[in-house]
């Protein structure tokens, strides 16, 4: 059933957004309505790779990865630790029910970052800032790179002051933040940056959106580059966009959350990983 208890419970909140841009609340319901319309993904659609990480570091040429894990585990202690201490219950359903990035999507992120050295790194979804905070991170110790990440905040006013308070202050000179909807920001950015290393979907988990995302963002993508996607078990998304390219390489990863959630069939989660051969073309073909 389409979820209009934000709009029907808050009526004043719901017109103040509407007319401050009435565009992006526009693109905000069709969006919701055409996810609710994609139903249930089947829970077999989708099958783990219980040895991606091992796999990864083979695609990427990764020899060695115990320094860059020990480095993640290092900081996502920290990360959750900071989040507590700011009264934040990290994990599933921590966001208006949206989830912080789990310890197995935001390793692999970390792992691509400090490897392969992205210049442009773009991401969709902030909430909380966890995964953002670990890509800022990750640029910082290379000394180069940039994120760009497109959020749409909740309608609630009480829920705003929490975006993005992993990263707080930091990495100002390497954050830009985009305010809006990927539908409507995502395709300026990438014509303005002409080549990304490193793409990451976490924001609307329907199909509708990560395909819009993952077409336009493919093509931008240099060879040897990435594009991960969370949460590819609520949607078709990610299944029919490796059946539709011919990519070499993707990967589906089983989720690693903070406790387990139970919305899920797995009680994890899955997220998945593609990269882009090294002699792709610009225009996607491989």
């Amino acid at each position: 059933m389409l979820d209009l208890r934000p709009y029907i419970s808050r009526p004043i909140s719901s017109l103040s957004a509407i007319a401050a841009d009435p565009i992006e609340s526009w693109l905000r319901f069709r969006e919701q309505y055409a996810a609710h319309r994609e139903g249930h993904t089947p829970p077999d659609l989708y099958k783990p790779d219980n040895n991606w990480e091992f796999r990864l570091n083979s695609l990427i040429e990764l020899s060695s990865s115990d320094e860059i894990v020990s480095e993640f585990w290092s900081l996502w202690g920290v990360v959750v630790a900071e989040m507590q201490g700011r009264g934040i219950r990290p994990g599933p359903a921590s966001f208006k029910g949206w989830n912080d990035g789990d310890a197995g999507f935001v390793r692999a992120i970390w792992c691509l970052v400090r490897h392969l050295k992205p210049r442009n790194v773009v991401e969709t979804g902030v909430a909380h800032g966890v995964t953002s905070r670990f890509i800022l991170e990750a640029l910082e110790r290379n000394a180069n790179g940039h994120l760009w990440s497109i959020d749409r905040p909740p309608m609630e006013p009480e829920w705003r002051p929490q975006i993005g308070v992993a990263v707080g202050h930091r990495f100002r000179d390497r954050w830009s933040y985009i305010l809006g909807s990927s539908r409507r920001r995502l395709p300026s950015l990438l014509k303005q940056l002409g080549q990304i290393d490193l793409f990451i979907h976490d924001s609307l988990h329907s199909e509708r959106n990560v395909r819009f995302e993952l077409d336009h963002a493919w093509p931008v993508l240099r060879p040897g580059g990435a594009i991960v996607v969370d949460d590819i078990d609520v949607n078709r998304g990610f299944f029919s966009f490796v059946q539709s390219f011919p990519i070499n390489h993707s990967l589906v990863c089983e989720a690693e959350p903070l406790r387990p959630d139970t919305r899920r069939f797995n009680k994890k989660g899955m997220f998945g990983i593609v990269l882009k051969e090294r002699s792709a073309m610009p225009g996607g073909d491989i």
